[in-house]
């Protein structure tokens, strides 16, 4: 059968490490944990869709090292059509990652193999995306990758969903008419937009902006005050699941993932984002990226 959701993206094992708190430029902690988890934004997508309920298909591409083999491996265990997935020659893309005792976390991201899902790569797997109902993407892959995928699922009369994470720079202005669903989180819709976020009011604000540059309609998570949604013509506050929060790696990815596999099982997007938030609150009650991503049993639990 076809996959209903196809997430084109990264595939990163992540190299995680406690601490007290953050290290300082220049200084030296002491960690109290390591481990070494599957991760990568496409991937957690992916994994939080598949485990929510969806039907999943994963583009990208891993080295020919130990951990792309791990990773390619991750996908499979849950069920993730991996026909798309390349092994290409060298080293998987890697993130390190420290989380503090407040549960914050800091990322450097090294893309290795990420960087070789170039458009071409990415035509060579059409069926794929011939087949879905929801595609996803991000910007952990290069950004001409991004963008193709972006057209061509218009181009398919696809729903197209884009988390332009991680942002380090606008957008192209001829990427926002390919995209239903655009969901940055604070830091992301302030690079998008130039505007500071830090309130609803500003996230209206930045919203209003991105869809005047074309997005069909924002998203703007805000952590624990919950989210924005902007269809154009008014706005929604949907407030935060009340929950303990122990680490927030992938609660952003476990978020998008949640919502593209509602909307592809055909739920209405208020019903998929509050679906959504339930999955991501559930995420940040547990340590770790894929490792966090709850099933959709204990999504149904919690809502009920």
């Amino acid at each position: 059968m076809p996959a209903k959701v196809v997430v084109i993206g990264s595939l990163n094992m992540d190299l995680v490490t406690r601490a007290p708190r953050l290290p300082r430029g220049g200084e030296t902690l002491i960690g109290e944990s390591f481990s070494t988890i599957p991760g990568g934004k496409g991937a957690n997508q992916a994994v939080a869709a598949a485990r929510l309920g969806a039907q999943v298909a994963m583009v990208g591409c891993v080295g020919n090292d130990a951990y792309g083999q791990q990773l390619r491996g991750a996908l499979l265990a849950e069920g993730i059509d991996c026909q798309a997935v390349s092994v290409v020659e060298g080293a998987s893309g890697v993130a390190l990652i420290v989380v503090d005792d407040n549960s914050q976390n800091a990322i450097v991201i090294v893309a290795g193999a990420n960087g070789e899902l170039t458009p071409s790569v990415l035509d060579s797997f059409d069926a794929v995306l011939q087949g879905a109902d929801v595609i996803v993407c991000q910007l952990e892959v290069p950004d001409a990758t991004v963008g193709h995928a972006l057209k061509r699922g218009r181009e398919l009369g696809k729903i197209v969903i884009l988390n332009p994470a991680p942002a380090s720079h606008a957008l192209p202005s001829d990427w926002y008419a390919y995209v239903d669903y655009l969901i940055p989180n604070e830091s992301e819709a302030m690079v998008l937009s130039g505007l500071a976020v830090d309130s609803l009011e500003t996230a209206e604000a930045a919203a209003t902006q991105l869809i005047a540059a074309g997005a069909g309609k924002v998203i703007v998570t805000l952590g624990g005050q919950g989210l924005m949604f902007a269809n154009g013509t008014s706005f929604e506050h949907f407030p935060a699941p009340r929950v303990k929060a122990v680490d927030t790696t992938a609660a952003g990815d476990t978020f998008v993932g949640g919502f593209a596999a509602a909307l592809a099982n055909g739920k209405d997007e208020v019903e998929a984002i509050r679906f959504g938030q339930v999955a991501a609150a559930l995420s940040v009650t547990r340590a770790g990226a894929q490792p966090s991503i709850p099933a959709l049993l204990e999504v149904q639990a919690f809502e009920s």
